[in-house]
Order: C-alpha cells, then structure tokens, then sequence
C-alpha cells in the first residue's frame, strides 16, 4: 500500500488491489445520512458560502459537489423536489441546461479543464447519491490528472479545497452571462 498526502488530504492506493482510497469521503459513506433532501434543505437555508452554492437562478441552483474526487465538481439542482428527468417543466429543463452551459464556460475560463463529464444519474443503482431529487453534475478533467496514479493504477485526483476552489468560481458565477 502507498500513501501521499496533498493539501491537507490523504489518498491510499493498494496496489494487490488496484484501488485507491480517499479517506475524507468516509463521512459521507459510513457517517449519518441527513433526515429529508439535502438539496431540499440546502435550496431553503440560504447560506451559499457555508453549503458551497455559486449561484442561485429563478429554476435552478449551482453547488460544489462537497465529497468530489474532482477539484470543481459542480451540480447543476432544480429548485424543485423533482426525481423523474421525464417530468421536469420545460422551463426548468432549459434553465438546468443553460446554467449547465454557463458552468463549463466558467469552468474553462477559470479553472482550465482539459475536458469535462456532464451527466445525470437517475436512481439509485445508476449511481445517484440523492436519488430523490434530479442534478446534473459537471466534472472537470485534466491530462494526466495526478502523478504517477494515473498510469500505474489508471486512477486520476485532483485535490484542492473547496474553499479555494469556491473563491475562484463564486465571483464568475454571479457576474457571468453567455
């Protein structure tokens, strides 16, 4: 097993079992999982800097993905409890696909991905973590993400804080227009 650390986070890659291991996601896998819809809950609270919200539309809201493996790993949320891409309003719909639009723009200029995964997971067995409420997520992707991982155990991380990263997008979200 080989261990590194970067930025205040440790990574675990066991080599017999060609698996990396991030450890500061053990609070959201095994710790106690929230009453209700986080999104829910975060759309009501308000506070953007602490839930790590960029931007707030008339449909749709845009949050860093607080558990990424991905330094600027966004979501794009409706505003709405809506589990069912099919029932979406056409107006929410082309909101989510607009911010969506604006967010890898930002992206681009800000952070400067190689490339970007843009995709909706619907239901729990397809991967969604909260399977209840519709998000498109948005993950940057850089050549070689990581050292030497990314050839020997086919594993990229990128890991900058969200802080960081939140100061560097949370300007261009709210001044930013396609």
């Amino acid at each position: 097993m080989f261990l590194f650390a970067k930025r205040y986070r440790l990574f675990y890659y066991d080599f017999m079992d060609k698996k990396m291991y991030a450890p500061w996601r053990e609070e959201y896998i095994l710790g106690p999982k929230e009453k209700g819809c986080l999104f829910c809950r975060i759309f009501r609270e308000k506070t953007d800097k602490q839930n790590f919200v960029l931007y707030r539309g008339n449909r749709v809201f845009i949050v860093m993905n607080r558990y990424p493996y991905v330094s600027g790993h966004l979501m794009v949320v409706p505003n709405r409890h809506i589990a069912h891409i099919e029932k979406l309003p056409r107006s929410t719909s082309e909101e989510l696909m607009y911010e969506t639009q604006r967010a890898v723009k930002i992206l681009k200029q800000t952070l400067r991905p190689h490339s970007l995964n843009i995709g909706i997971n619907l239901g729990h067995q397809s991967g969604a973590g909260v399977p209840g409420h519709l998000h498109q997520h948005i993950v940057p992707r850089w050549h070689g993400d990581t050292n030497f991982l990314s050839v020997i155990g086919n594993t990229r991380v990128v890991s900058v804080s969200l802080k960081t990263v939140y100061g560097q997008l949370v300007k261009p979200f709210q001044e930013f227009e396609l």
